[in-house]
């Protein structure tokens, strides 16, 4: 059974006073490496059902993977029965009328497989044998996930939307594994992944490595590229809900009520922005909810997403939103986008100008082990790795230590003095989340380097 039958069959057995239906095809083909070699290839294929059963305004949710023919009027009398047993929900609204189906509604589902990594995999095998013959050892995996989403509900609606989500994640180490880098990227189908231009940005920090430089811990001016940038801002978005906002638990809490919609966050001009649309980090063009939540409703399922701007100027424009948050906030609905874009002033400068142009310095390369301290700042605290380096002059001197940091990304946003030129990048922490963002390198004159840390 194929996934738009799958949709009707369990819409057809459903016998709730409406329906949601989501069936979710994902297939993923990966390699991975260590010590300059091949070490595991694969491919996987699976299917979800979810099926959203309301009832009176209350929601009955069962998901499941793998269902047999034989197993859809249970997985739906199931979902049927958790409605008539729930509480009307507080999100409740009418569902969205249907439109016009997607073009490719009935078209069959292509998995990838691992032909994918057909030019890819070439280029890394030649990566290996340069990193060999200089002395280092390449470590990290390729990954490529194609998930077919069909969305149908009893209002009519029907669309499907195709995901390609690619990302590579490549770390060097010295033959004496005593010195380490890593980046990473995203991608679509891997056709635009350089890996030899990877390999000897890697091996470049590898050599800056060898000077090694202690530093206390203190407030540095700092460039965080890109990368980093994006973990920062994507904690922030995952936090900019209205709801919340409205109960007074976040950093985007007005004081004495509402939200913090219309102040000014940060002095540069800055626009962070989700499009649904943007080349590169393409993603759906509609709400789809498996489940109800602070940021997202059952009941919005199809409801056309556009362009949104969080940030525009510098100043907060909006805030993640269902039908119902916007009613209780009165501003406009504002759907979360599953991607972020942040851009600075035109003329933006590369990573490099930036160091170039820096007297004294820290260089970060990203970050981990991210977790918050206090939602109501959004203090932040985690640790850097695989490289923080001291500029001095314009020009990179070595490797210093590892540190804890303690910050708040929305406090930065008001202390950046730099923001460079925009591009696609990948996350190190979140990219097993979120990895569709286009994001600038910043200069932050006083990041806050908390303690040094014994992290590698």
């Amino acid at each position: 059974m194929g996934p738009q039958e799958m949709v009707e069959r369990a819409l057809e057995l459903s016998t709730a006073d409406d329906c949601v239906v989501i069936v979710d095809h994902d297939s993923t083909a990966n390699l991975r490496f260590a010590g300059n070699t091949l070490t595991t290839n694969g491919v996987s294929q699976s299917t979800r059902l979810t099926v959203i059963s309301i009832v009176g305004g209350a929601t009955g949710v069962v998901s499941r993977t793998s269902v047999r023919d034989e197993q859809f009027p249970d997985v739906v009398a199931a979902a049927d029965a958790a409605a008539r047993e729930a509480q009307p929900a507080e999100d409740a609204m009418p569902l969205v009328e249907g439109g016009v189906p997607s073009a490719h509604w009935a078209y069959p589902v292509f998995p990838t497989d691992i032909g994918v990594f057909s030019g890819f995999a070439p280029a890394l095998g030649e990566s290996f044998a340069a990193a060999e013959a200089g002395g280092r050892r390449l470590y990290g995996f390729a990954e490529h996930l194609l998930t077919s989403t069909f969305v149908g509900t009893s209002a009519g609606v029907r669309l499907r939307h195709d995901q390609p989500t690619g990302r590579l994640e490549l770390n060097a180490k010295s033959a004496d594994l005593k010195r380490s880098a890593w980046t990473g990227v995203a991608t679509r189908d891997f056709t635009d992944v350089d890996v030899a231009a990877l390999d000897a940005s890697l091996s470049t920090r590898l050599e800056w490595a060898k000077n090694r430089i202690d530093l206390p811990a203190g407030r540095y001016e700092t460039i965080l590229p890109p990368s980093a940038v994006a973990d920062l801002l994507i904690y922030t978005y995952w936090n900019a809900g209205a709801r919340d906002a409205l109960d007074g638990r976040t950093v985007f809490a007005k004081q004495g009520g509402g939200t913090r919609v219309g102040e000014r966050l940060a002095e540069l001009p800055v626009t962070l922005s989700g499009d649904p649309w943007a080349e590169g980090v393409e993603c759906a063009p509609f709400v789809i909810a498996h489940a109800s939540g602070r940021t997202q409703s059952v009941f919005d399922n199809g409801l056309p997403l556009a362009p949104t701007d969080w940030l525009s100027g510098g100043t907060l424009t909006s805030l993640l939103q269902t039908r119902h948050s916007a009613g209780q906030s009165g501003l406009p609905l504002t759907p979360g986008i599953d991607n972020l874009i942040m851009r600075g002033p035109d003329g933006g400068r590369s990573l490099e100008e930036m160091v170039a142009a820096t007297e004294r310095g820290l260089l970060v390369t990203c970050l981990w082990y991210i977790r918050q301290v206090d939602p109501q700042t959004l203090l932040l605290t985690g640790l850097t790795r695989d490289g923080v380096y001291l500029v001095e002059g314009g020009e990179v001197v070595g490797e210093v230590n590892n540190f804890r940091f303690n910050e708040s990304p929305v406090d930065l946003l008001g202390r950046i003095t730099e923001v460079g030129a925009s591009e696609q990048t990948l996350p190190r922490e979140w990219n097993d989340y979120f990895t569709r963002t286009i994001m600038p390198a910043v200069r932050v004159p006083d990041f806050n380097m908390s303690t040094v840390s014994q992290a590698s």
